[in-house]
């Protein structure tokens, strides 16, 4: 046991030395603001900044610096910081705030718009203030791009003069603590339920659109698709018999366009968009549609600069050719529809309330010759049922806050759903096998829930950043990285993940999240991490580990560390489990516990589960592996 020798005379020398490591905040710490661009950012999302960039909004800042942590974090927004700063978990992650400054309006001559909007008629004259002086203009008319704004000045003259104009009482920092206790991502879960609902109510809606009476058949009253749709009254069906119909069409009135299944053939004649739906409440039933450009990118028509800060996207992304293009076609419905496409299946720009169910979407076999199956841009709506083959990503949104993405299957792209400045969406019950990443979440968004998903035989299982999202319930098998943990404040529970690669994997610097009660077993590697500070979790399950459960509550006693040189040697090295118990590694161990400056970048789970956390789950998951892998 030679390494049990080094490892005791270590920490020993540790002990001597550990007051080296200690910061005492009380002992003169002195701290500066520095520029805002130096911090790690968190809080709105990056959407809500760039618009308020864009428009020339003020939005209130924090920083903070803690005793035991290197960075200093920068708030967009003073809530997001009240309701982290003094958590007892932001405390033994990074020490104690020892310097908490906030933005200072008080000389800047700030204003609100007729929107709300905070502006200031001097932008240098913005100072900082340190939080625990300063005063605090709560419930008043300013805003910014995610709601109500808490507003800080310096002086209480200067607050005072504010909340008379535009309203709100004033507080001090003490005194804000206490106004939301509730967790970011404790309030996404409660809001599943009504995201869920919201969807069904939509389905249901467009129930509608499926009932109209029928004003011309094509062949019997009219010759062609196009003369029907030119003479069909508003709200009624054109139905299409069985057979080919050549054309390249507009529908501009509310009508529904009903083929009689997939022997109902709509051909374009190859180049830009087959059908441009331009009105609302509109539907396309039971037929298929192919004969789409090739373009995966395009313009608008009439196309000017409007200056805004996702013009670039909008332009390039949104109109390409496509087998169906939503313009403003709120409320309509594409059901029963096969597509055959080598560039977007259906566009949907600016279209609330729209319903994609029970389509079919065949894209190009090489995905960087294709592009989007659904493209959502601006558009809350609900893409359900369906069934998603090559292409580029399956579901791709931008700005597409709210949609409902849910049993889906999807198969042999880049991306299965690519959600891009999208917030408060909820991704679920879907299956996705052969991509580079399943399910991922970029350009910190807020409050998105991927729950339920089922993701196979990727690169990525699911990939998450922004931040108070929910990720729940999730059986990641035979991916290079199960899960991607990307976020800041966010939940990731009840998650299981075999026979990955790794596991987890986490590289962010800011390691606020809450990791807890999945099923993390018979992977390469428990976890990968990057740079950064210890990550701690607690209560999940990593097979069988060192230590017992003394007193049948459920969970080992000690902690567990998947990516220390020691435990995550535990699932592939006979002595790893003896060199585990050891009492050196015990010793340093609760140094590192109770010193953070000796903390290595790693992982520890402070309350390792002896048992499954979903049992069932987690079998069927081992059967379904060894299945694939030919065993009997």
């Amino acid at each position: 046991m030679r390494v049990v020798v080094v490892l005791a005379g270590l920490a020993v020398v540790l002990a001597g030395g550990s007051l080296a490591f200690a910061v005492h905040p009380a002992s003169g710490v002195t701290v500066e603001p520095v520029a805002f661009s130096e911090t790690l950012t968190t809080g709105l999302t990056g959407v809500d900044v760039r618009q308020a960039e864009d428009a020339g909004y003020e939005v209130p800042r924090v920083e903070v610096f803690f005793s035991e942590y290197q960075y200093v974090r920068g708030y967009y927004g003073v809530q997001s910081a009240v309701s982290e700063v003094t958590a007892d978990r932001t405390t033994r992650q990074f020490g104690r705030p020892v310097g908490v400054f906030v933005t200072d309006f008080a000389d800047a001559g700030p204003s609100v718009t007729e929107a709300g909007y905070l502006t200031v008629a001097s932008d240098p004259a913005v100072d900082w203030s340190r939080a625990s002086t300063a005063y605090f203009v709560v419930d008043s008319a300013a805003r910014t791009p995610a709601g109500p704004a808490i507003v800080p000045f310096g002086n209480r003259v200067a607050a005072r003069s504010f909340a008379t104009e535009y309203g709100g009482e004033i507080r001090q920092w003490t005194d804000l603590r206490s106004r939301d206790d509730t967790e970011p991502a404790v309030a996404v879960e409660n809001q599943v339920t009504d995201r869920r609902e919201w969807a069904s109510r939509t389905v249901d809606d467009r129930g509608d659109l499926l009932d109209r009476r029928t004003s011309i058949v094509v062949g019997e009253d009219a010759p062609t698709l196009s003369d029907a749709i030119e003479a069909a009254p508003p709200n009624t069906t054109v139905r299409l018999p069985s057979g080919t119909y050549r054309a390249n069409l507009t529908i501009d009135k509310p009508l529904t366009i009903r083929g009689s299944g997939a022997e109902t053939r709509i051909v374009g004649d190859g180049n830009g968009t087959v059908l441009r739906v331009r009105s609302p409440r509109t539907a396309l039933l039971d037929l298929s549609i192919t004969g789409g450009g090739s373009d995966n990118t395009g313009s608008p028509p009439d196309a000017g600069a409007n200056g805004s800060w996702d013009e670039t996207i909008r332009n390039t992304y949104g109109y390409g050719d496509a087998a169906v293009g939503l313009d403003a076609a709120n409320r309509s419905l594409v059901a029963g529809v096969v597509i055959e496409t080598p560039a977007n299946g259906i566009i949907a720009r600016d279209s609330d309330g729209v319903v994609v169910g029970n389509v079919s979407i065949e894209g190009s076999q090489t995905w960087r010759e294709g592009f989007m199956s659904v493209l959502a841009i601006e558009s809350r709506m609900v893409v359900q049922n369906s069934t998603f083959q090559g292409g580029r990503d399956a579901v791709y949104t931008h700005h597409a806050d709210g949609i409902v993405v849910r049993d889906n299957r999807m198969t042999g792209m880049r991306f299965g759903v690519h959600e891009m400045f999208t917030s408060r969406s909820l991704v679920a019950n879907n299956t996705v096998s052969e991509t580079n990443i399943g399910i991922v979440v970029m350009t910190r968004p807020r409050s998105n829930a991927v729950l339920d998903n089922r993701v196979t035989d990727s690169g990525v299982g699911v990939s998450m950043s922004g931040s108070a999202s929910l990720t729940t319930g999730n059986v990641l098998l035979d991916n290079q990285y199960g899960l991607d943990l990307g976020t800041q404040r966010s939940v990731y529970a009840r998650n299981v993940l075999l026979g990955n690669e790794a596991g987890l994997r986490t590289g962010t610097i800011v390691p606020t999240n809450h990791v807890t009660a999945n099923d993390i077993v018979d992977n390469d590697r428990y976890v990968s991490t990057g740079r950064g500070p210890v990550r701690l979790w607690s209560g999940n399950y990593w097979g069988p580990i060192p230590g017992r459960d003394r007193d049948s509550d459920g969970t080992i006693a000690r902690p567990f560390r998947p990516s220390g040189v020691v435990d995550r040697a535990v699932g592939t090295s006979d002595g790893s489990g003896t060199l585990a118990r050891s009492p050196a590694v015990a010793v340093l161990q609760q140094f590192q516990a109770s010193v953070r400056g000796l903390r290595s970048a790693n992982v520890v789970d402070d309350a390792p589960r002896s048992q499954p956390v979903r049992h069932e789950e987690l079998t069927a998951a081992r059967n379904a592996t060894t299945t694939r892998a030919g065993h009997p």
